[in-house]
């Protein structure tokens, strides 16, 4: 059935949102993300915390979304470059970071645009889960990174991905699965994958890094008056999953 560009297929039938589609709620999506408990109290400060002094570092951020992030590290010394599949995402961050930091529309499943070896870390925020194949995109990052640089990893833990869907699937198996996320108003449909804890460390092995941290942190201590049943949930239950890595020796050549 073929699609028309105002909102309706040839049968005269609305179409159906696409999963993951971020151009269709992108603004909403970047305001909520900015300000909220699981965003700006937990997942950005523990990211930021597990890079450190990352002053004058080469950093690629994969998956930027609105560059949130991007700012803060670039803020903090770092030189930044954004990747992103949604060009209303990159269009935000181009709003927020300027001309001084580069974005580039790119899909983690397919070959990124950079030289071996040309960062010193990746930042991988919450961004995995959309993929149902690691294998491409971690190869690719160590690809970019030199020897011994580092990538960082913030994931859906696999206990809240394995529990939030009856009946519950086979932890072991790689599977997906779609729910709808509401901004500003707006019901739109995602579809993420579950991976076991197993499979995220095979495949980081399997792409060249070795782990050298897993955490489970705790949102910030201020968050807890601003947002006290939630602050009391996310505190004393899964949520993230972070990882610390270091890529291995260097594999020259990108993916055809």
């Amino acid at each position: 059935m073929e699609q028309t560009t105002d909102g309706w297929n040839n049968a005269g039938e609305p179409l159906q949102p696409r999963a993951n589609d971020y151009d269709a709620f992108a603004a909403a999506y970047s305001a909520e993300n900015d300000d909220s408990l699981a965003n700006a109290y937990y997942e950005r400060p523990a990211m930021l915390a597990l890079a450190g002094n990352v002053a004058g570092r080469r950093i690629l951020d994969a998956g930027c979304g609105s560059g949130i992030l991007s700012a803060a590290l670039r803020d903090r010394g770092a030189t930044v470059t954004g990747i992103d599949a949604s060009a209303g995402m990159l269009e935000l961050a181009k709003q927020r970071l300027g001309d001084d930091t580069a974005l580039h529309g790119v899909d983690l499943n397919d070959p990124l645009p950079f030289e071996d070896s040309a960062f010193d870390d990746v930042v991988a925020s919450l961004v995995l889960h959309y993929l149902e194949d690691w294998a491409p995109a971690l190869t690719e990052m160590q690809r970019v990174l030199k020897p011994g640089g580092r990538l960082f990893v913030s994931v859906d833990h696999p206990i809240v991905a394995y529990t939030i869907q009856e009946p519950r699937p086979d932890y072991f198996a790689n599977t997906g699965y779609e729910f709808e996320w509401e901004f500003g108003g707006q019901r739109v449909p995602m579809r993420f994958w579950r991976k076991s804890l197993q499979g995220m460390l095979d495949a980081f092995a399997s792409a060249g890094f070795r782990l050298t941290s897993i955490s489970e942190p705790q949102p910030l201590p201020e968050a807890r008056d601003l947002y006290p049943e939630a602050f009391a949930h996310l505190s004393t239950a899964p949520g993230f999953l972070f990882f610390t890595l270091e890529a291995r020796a260097a594999r020259s050549g990108r993916r055809p």
